[in-house]
């Protein structure tokens, strides 16, 4: 991933990311970029997206693991992105036991 404020963040971290640490959490900037895309409210999702652009958060949500996006984010976030089509959205990450 290019260059993130580590400030924002661990500020979002801190909000969003509530099992880690944030100096924890933002050693992985993906995973506090997915929790805010599925849970963020309003204005840290305006804030993320503003700082860190539309390809970066195609780049989270073609990368996200199973578990990482509800299905109702899932569905806004491959529209807001245009991966989607009008009648068809990619299937969302599950886990698979084998």
């Amino acid at each position: 991933m290019g260059q993130i404020d580590r400030d924002l963040l661990k500020r979002l971290a801190s909000k969003y990311v509530w099992w880690k640490a944030p100096d924890e959490a933002v050693e992985l900037p993906d995973r506090v970029i997915a929790q805010v895309m599925n849970i963020g409210d309003y204005a840290d999702v305006q804030q993320l997206v503003n700082h860190i652009g539309d390809d970066m958060l195609v780049e989270v949500l073609t990368h996200a693991q199973a578990g990482q996006f509800d299905q109702r984010s899932w569905t806004y976030w491959n529209h807001r992105l245009g991966i989607a089509s009008v009648d068809h959205v990619p299937p969302i990450p599950v886990r698979r036991f084998e």
